[in-house]
């Protein structure tokens, strides 16, 4: 038997019946097309290469690239789908936190 618990609350939805919904995100590099000029074609992209290749090798304090794409998958129960739906990136309850002055 499949066991199934909210991603967000930890609640057991494993039970016959028992709702829950799937909400899948796919996040990935945005690709505008760039505008060709002319110094792109005067540039010597061999070199450039070259160079990239080379600042590889050299370097090892590099930070790791980003993946190309990251896809996610989630289970959440009705209640907390419903705070999903209403709020996607969670800015209202972000906004929610009042510190005291100290």
């Amino acid at each position: 038997m499949m066991h199934f618990s909210c991603d967000v609350c930890g609640k057991d939805m494993t039970r016959d019946g028992a709702e829950r919904y799937v909400v899948k995100m796919e996040a990935f590099a945005s690709c505008d097309p760039g505008v060709l000029t002319d110094g792109d074609l005067e540039t010597d992209h061999i070199e450039e290469m070259a160079q990239l290749l080379s600042d590889l090798e050299e370097g090892g304090d590099a930070p790791a690239p980003l993946p190309a794409c990251k896809k996610m998958r989630f289970d959440l129960c009705p209640a907390c789908f419903r705070k999903f739906v209403n709020d996607p990136l969670g800015r209202e309850s972000a906004a929610k936190f009042d510190f005291s002055p100290n």
